[in-house]
């Protein structure tokens, strides 16, 4: 009878360990993922072992009790979301996630075709899980020249909170219910100035308060290198308001979600994490042909319907 109390006792102190693994920072507020990440909390999946080999999983952890959807497998992104005959024939790939361009006056592709509701509705039904990308306005140290025309302006938290407001409203639109994941693309900029990191930070911030103000999980892309860094920096320093989930770029690498130098290991964990690792590539599945930037993922992804 002691050695069976012994046993349960055991049991129940691992199974608390694990819900606290998926729990929200010290401190953070009770919104699903609030605050960034919790760090020093390496949890079970540390991705040199089983990283991109469970596609398509349902996996347990933060996102399933906070009610979020996540996936874990690999995914595509490419600037205009494809025919749904398409879809079709790309479940022959090995993808099972697409990323597509949903709003904001960065996108590049701003005219989607394909991209509503019904095309939300017709690719879940195919069993595509969906990231949502908004492209909104961009850091005023913006690198690329083609972005430079839809930089911030001199009031980034209230401009941040506008655009937060407005990815919502799109997302609702395309039916993506709330607790989605809506992923901020902020392109490379250069994040040592200090005038221009406030300034990108402060639209930043202000952009995922709205976000998961609204009930959404507020994301982040960017290169590793920078706006990745500089958010992990932000992270560090304690700065509250920060990006739920991470997805780093980091091409011309083998693809892994826990061993980005830009992130401390245990920094956006468990279930927080996209690697992008190629990008402008072609391929071909089921005799259609994308020109496509790959992906690895563990992460939440949208909840259409």
């Amino acid at each position: 009878m002691r050695c069976r109390k012994l046993m349960m006792g055991l049991v129940l102190a691992v199974a608390l360990s694990t819900l606290a693994v998926g729990a929200p920072p010290t401190g953070a507020v009770s919104r699903p993922w609030a605050d960034g990440s919790r760090p020093g909390s390496h949890g079970a999946a540390d991705g040199s072992r089983s990283e991109g080999h469970e596609t398509g999983e349902r996996t347990r952890g933060a996102g399933r009790a906070a009610g979020v959807s996540t996936f874990r497998g690999w995914a595509f992104d490419t600037c205009l979301a494809p025919p749904v005959g398409t879809m079709r024939r790309w479940k022959a790939s090995d993808y099972q996630a697409v990323g597509v361009y949903y709003g904001g006056r960065g996108r590049a592709c701003d005219r989607q075709p394909e991209l509503t509701a019904g095309w939300m509705r017709k690719v879940r039904g195919l069993g595509w899980k969906v990231l949502p990308v908004y492209v909104g306005s961009q850091s005023p140290c913006v690198t690329a020249k083609h972005k430079k025309d839809v930089r911030m302006g001199k009031h980034p938290w209230k401009q941040g909170t506008k655009e937060g407001r407005d990815a919502v409203k799109k997302a609702k639109a395309l039916g993506m219910r709330g607790l989605s994941p809506l992923y901020l693309d902020m392109e490379a900029y250069a994040h040592r100035k200090k005038k221009c990191a406030k300034t990108t930070l402060s639209f930043v911030r202000a952009w995922d308060r709205e976000v998961r103000r609204l009930g959404y999980v507020p994301g982040f892309y960017s290169s590793a290198s920078s706006g990745v860094r500089h958010m992990e920096a932000a992270r560090r320093a304690g700065v509250r308001d920060l990006p739920a989930v991470m997805w780093f770029a980091r091409w011309h690498t083998r693809p892994h979600l826990y061993r980005e130098p830009a992130l401390a290991r245990g920094a956006w964990h468990p279930e927080r994490r996209i690697h992008q690792y190629a990008g402008n590539v072609k391929e071909r599945h089921g005799g259609r042909t994308l020109m496509i930037d790959r992906n690895l993922v563990h992460a939440p992804v949208a909840r259409i319907g």
